[in-house]
């Protein structure tokens, strides 16, 4: 499996000096929060994977086959309150009108087709959107979509490999860790967004924000998909 990104915003913009901001406590406490729930079911999808490939990798087949079948349950862990994370920030920032800083998406860090053209997309519209807010928005919209393809290409892609019926399985095994790593692109992202806006969001509007993103959030289809800030932890 790829070594996971770590994105680091571009250096010489105000994205990379938000990135760098400390936020005040009340914040950093929403910030830590929603990163570290996020980051907990990454992990858990991302071992999950490793695990399937290692086995493949010395011959159990048919072991590794039925543990990335597991791993579709753990993508949509991930996916799904991504998802609704970015929505809730882009509902905020309508509504209220937020502009925080933001910068366009890199085709460099994207390993599938899709995510690149996105991701290039999103950076042609950055250069012709007038305002700061703008940029945000579609950056938001663009991820969304993203994510939302990546996670439905992988479950069908990990379901071709559990079904043992594919005569090219090395290119499905790669197409998943390929799907894995824009995912996980997607997943940084988000989070410095989640940074900048934080930064950029009155004091007193943060509760709201907080009540409407774990409404977003709250599991819809599995159990334990998801918790927000100060809800229960999410079961394996």
């Amino acid at each position: 499996m790829q070594d996971r990104v770590v994105l680091q915003p571009r250096c010489g913009t105000s994205v990379n000096k938000d990135w760098r901001t400390r936020l005040p406590d009340e914040k950093s406490k929403v910030f830590t929060a929603y990163a570290r729930e996020l980051e907990s079911t990454y992990v858990m999808f991302s071992v999950l994977l490793n695990e399937a490939m290692e086995l493949r990798q010395s011959g159990s087949v048919a072991k590794s086959c039925e543990v990335v079948n597991r791993t579709r349950d753990f993508c949509a862990r991930l996916a799904e309150p991504l998802m609704s994370l970015l929505r809730a920030l882009g509902d905020h920032a309508k509504h209220y009108g937020t502009v925080p800083n933001a910068v366009p998406l890199d085709p460099a860090n994207f390993e599938g087709a899709k995510g690149q053209r996105s991701a290039r997309m999103n950076g042609l519209l950055s250069r012709v959107l007038l305002s700061q807010r703008a940029q945000f928005l579609h950056k938001l919209g663009t991820l969304e979509e993203i994510v939302e393809d990546l996670a439905k290409h992988y479950r069908e892609t990990a379901d071709e490999l559990a079904g043992g019926m594919s005569t090219d399985p090395g290119t499905l095994w790669e197409t998943v860790d390929a799907d894995h790593y824009d995912l996980n692109t997607c997943l940084r992202e988000t989070i410095v967004l989640l940074k900048c806006f934080l930064l950029a969001v009155p004091e007193d509007q943060l509760a709201g924000f907080e009540k409407a993103a774990s409404e977003q959030m709250r599991p819809r289809s599995a159990k334990g998909m998801f918790s927000a800030p100060g809800f229960s932890t999410i079961d394996v």
